[in-house]
């Protein structure tokens, strides 16, 4: 057993270490495991050939021990240095009856214990006599006083405890802000494309704009210049530019003021 114990310690503090697995290590009694382990939480020694638990270790804060298919047959007061226990499982062992059992109904927090296969189990009123030495007790070898089977919830409480120490909660939280952040930038950068749009249509517009205001004043030009043009070849021709310019210039000066002349 005590090789089996540094194995599984792996270099790590016995003082750190909140469960321990020593299945099958092969001892007829506790050796190697000392009072250093006093975080230990769950404790499995199955089918390791215990036939007493003198030695047993004081773990203040042990709530779950497994010691199922050994040849224990007595010594259950060496368990009471273990008093927040609250799952033992002693199937498959020697106990034959219920003052054996005795030492178990100083436990005030022991809510499930598993006697299957003991020989306890075959004297007269087993489970009432074992339901009212442990008034704790809640669940005898998987059932409660009225025979209904134990509920998945029950078995795996601790299970769902870790979890909510370990704070499984807290990666989709961490997820869910990456998502937001990720669709943030998304929108910033659709947002920028078409504001970008916008500029690039804003610049096109100004510049038909321009010109389209340049070919205009060269418009006006032109018309300017074929007026005068054609006021020289009139008076060039008929020698009378004071009576065939009026006209022309009196639809200049309507086109400039918007009077007609002599008005």
């Amino acid at each position: 057993m005590e090789k089996r114990i540094e194995l599984e310690k792996r270099g790590r503090n016995p003082a750190d270490i909140t469960e321990f697995v020593l299945d099958n290590c092969r001892s007829t009694n506790i050796v190697g495991l000392t009072d250093e382990f006093v975080a230990l939480k769950s404790l499995s020694l199955i089918n390791v050939g215990l036939t007493s638990l003198k030695g047993f270790p004081v773990l203040p804060n042990l709530r779950k021990l497994e010691l199922s298919d050994n040849r224990i047959s007595g010594g259950l007061n060496f368990l009471l240095s273990s008093p927040k226990l609250t799952h033992l499982n002693l199937s498959g062992n020697k106990i034959k009856d219920l003052e054996t059992l005795q030492p178990l109904k100083e436990f005030q927090n022991l809510k499930s214990l598993d006697l299957f296969n003991n020989e306890a189990t075959d004297m007269d009123n087993y489970r009432e006599k074992v339901f009212g030495l442990i008034p704790s007790l809640r669940y005898l070898d998987g059932y409660d006083m009225d025979d209904c089977e134990i509920e998945d919830s029950e078995g795996n409480e601790e299970g769902s405890e870790d979890e909510e120490v370990n704070g499984n909660d807290d990666g989709d939280d961490d997820a869910n802000e990456d998502d937001s952040e990720g669709d943030s930038d998304d929108r910033s950068d659709d947002d920028d494309k078409d504001l970008n749009e916008d500029e690039v249509c804003l610049d096109i517009n100004d510049s038909d704009d321009e010109e389209y205001g340049e070919e205009e004043e060269e418009d006006d030009d032109d018309d300017d210049d074929d007026a005068d043009d054609y006021q020289d070849r009139q008076d060039a021709d008929d020698g009378s530019a004071v009576e065939e310019s009026s006209p022309a210039r009196g639809k200049k000066r309507k086109h400039e003021d918007g009077s007609e002349p002599g008005n």
